[in-house]
């Protein structure tokens, strides 16, 4: 059975954070696995609260974990300080948890601040390097680079080279923040940048986008191994596009719904 492991927040409207991530393991056949950095006070309209998990319990609960159990891919999300960030980059120096996929989590949707300054550094210095993909969105690479963000899809590529030089040995750079029709991300490699596109699509649902395709990767990667980014990046943006389509049919709350991670799967 592939296994697969989230180090995330906790999202208690269900649509963000461990519980977008574990849904997506489900829906793509990977056992999933979650340690928690993090409790938060939100739901669909915006996140009101953030209390810490302390670093050393978070070790702990991925030591005890790779003790036991087999993980064959490893998804980071909301870490929240820099001692965790560190606690966390400490523990899969090794790599006992797989492939790593880092989404670094460090504004929500609704613009709330998620991370300090501290732990951006320490994202940039600790993280990145245990890294196997790395997939910010465009004000994420900006932080992470101490630039203005990219406004086109040359300045991605530009930014997603800078930011492989950090460390990490990919880098998936998300353009939905640039508007148009179209919703271009472009990955990285040593061999060079290929740009993947999904028309964008009208809807109110995206709560968790982010969380859901870093996690859609890590769960193929149990799968299949991360060889070749290239297939899983293409096959993860079709699973988030159904799930963005599918979105607004769960009706779940009244701010930017959450998307409907077993579209296709479930009945009806």
């Amino acid at each position: 059975m592939p296994v697969a492991l989230t180090v995330a927040g906790s999202d208690p409207s269900g649509g963000a954070g461990i519980q977008a991530d574990l849904k997506t393991f489900s829906a793509l056949g990977a056992y999933g696995t979650a340690v928690l950095t993090a409790l938060t006070a939100q739901n669909t309209r915006g996140v009101t609260g953030v209390h810490a998990v302390p670093a050393e319990f978070v070790g702990l609960q991925l030591r005890t974990l790779f003790d036991d159990v087999t993980v064959h891919a490893t998804k980071l999300g909301m870490l929240g300080t820099a001692e965790v960030v560190r606690a966390v980059a400490t523990a899969l120096a090794g790599r006992p948890g797989g492939p790593v996929v880092c989404d670094p989590v460090m504004v929500s949707t609704s613009g709330h601040r998620l991370i300090d300054e501290a732990a951006v550094d320490a994202v940039r210095t600790a993280l990145l390097p245990v890294a196997d993909l790395l997939t910010p969105n465009v004000p994420e690479a900006a932080a992470l680079l101490d630039r203005p963000p990219a406004t086109d899809l040359d300045g991605m590529v530009e930014q997603a080279h800078a930011l492989l030089a950090l460390g990490p040995r990919a880098v998936l750079l998300k353009g939905g923040h640039l508007g148009g029709d179209e919703s271009i991300d472009v990955l990285v490699t040593a061999d060079g940048a290929t740009p993947t596109r999904r028309p964008r699509m009208a809807t109110t649902a995206t709560h968790g986008t982010g969380c859901t395709l870093s996690s859609a990767l890590a769960a193929l990667a149990a799968r299949e191994g991360a060889g070749d980014w290239l297939p899983l990046v293409e096959r993860a943006r079709d699973y988030l596009q159904a799930a963005l389509a599918g979105g607004e049919g769960l009706g779940i709350g009244s701010g930017n719904g959450p998307v409907h991670h077993f579209a296709g799967i479930w009945p009806g």
